[in-house]
């Protein structure tokens, strides 16, 4: 009885273990990437001010809801902002922001407005507006997520709006 006493310890020793070195892992990965997300940043105010500068460019506003403190949210920033096919399309295209999300700032007055598919899909999420403000498409990262990262071929393809 002692002798599985002692394995599930150790198991549990070394589980714990585990846990901390990925979290010691992730906290390193998001120290690496930009983080671009502003917590004190009024979202609802800023969209405004985009969906004007949207309508000029004749482009669409991409919404990327999440927080500096959510990995998979810089991850995609990252791949999107460096991979130069992806920047280009993404620039072509729209505007894109990031709305933050966290229990600093939880953006309510944009949320009650465009919605939060964050509260359903998770982190981060995707909202497409028009010039006009209207919610054109939502798109969870799940579906673009691929291991460790994001699916290029997949990201392109919702970037052009073929998904």
């Amino acid at each position: 009885m002692r002798k599985y006493i002692l394995i599930a310890a150790l198991l549990c020793g070394a589980i714990t273990t585990a846990l901390a070195q990925s979290s010691d892992d992730v906290n390193k990965e998001k120290a690496a990437y930009q983080q671009p997300y502003n917590p004190q940043e009024d979202g609802d105010a800023r969209i405004t001010q985009l969906l004007a500068q949207a309508k000029k460019q004749h482009k669409k506003l991409l919404v990327q809801i999440g927080g500096n403190w959510c990995v998979w949210c810089l991850r995609f920033n990252h791949l999107v902002t460096t991979d130069p096919e992806l920047k280009r399309i993404l620039n072509k295209k729209y505007i894109f922001y990031h709305l933050n999300y966290s229990p600093e700032n939880k953006n309510e007055k944009a949320f009650n407005k465009y919605g939060n598919p964050g509260n359903q899909y998770g982190y981060p999420a995707f909202l497409i507006l028009s010039p006009k403000g209207e919610v054109l498409f939502t798109q969870k990262s799940e579906d673009l997520e691929e291991a460790k990262g994001y699916d290029r071929k997949k990201v392109k393809k919702f970037l052009q709006g073929r998904l």
